[in-house]
């Protein structure tokens, strides 16, 4: 069994929860690559934009550095992680505040030729 050659791109810090990514993301993981344009073009969500960013930039990746086929590329793996969190206040009541959590995203695309 042979290493198959993969590109990968991270976007790093994406102002969006997690969890709104997620939900994006699991539309589009395992589909070709037109298809996954398509989906992301169609898709009314604020993730769609970072989404489609790192995704094209794997492919520039993969066609670029490693010399690979545009029309034959698929997503082999797409996920996404907790970035850091910034932490703010919100002033409440009697001199009290409350935490607002504003989370970030680190979104990994990992693309594959199809034999």
């Amino acid at each position: 069994m042979e290493a198959k050659i993969e590109a990968k791109a991270i976007a790093k810090t994406v102002r969006i929860a997690p969890r709104k990514v997620r939900l994006v993301v699991d539309l589009i993981r395992g589909k070709q690559l037109m298809e996954a344009y398509a989906i992301l073009k169609l898709t009314e969500k604020r993730a769609t934009k970072p989404i489609e960013k790192a995704l094209k930039s794997a492919v520039a990746n993969a066609t670029n550095n490693n010399n690979m086929d545009k029309d034959k590329l698929f997503i082999k793996e797409i996920f996404v992680d907790e970035g850091p969190t910034l932490k703010r206040f919100l002033p409440r009541a009697k001199g009290s505040a409350n935490q607002i959590l504003k989370r970030t995203s680190n979104i990994t695309v990992v693309v594959a030729e199809k034999e």
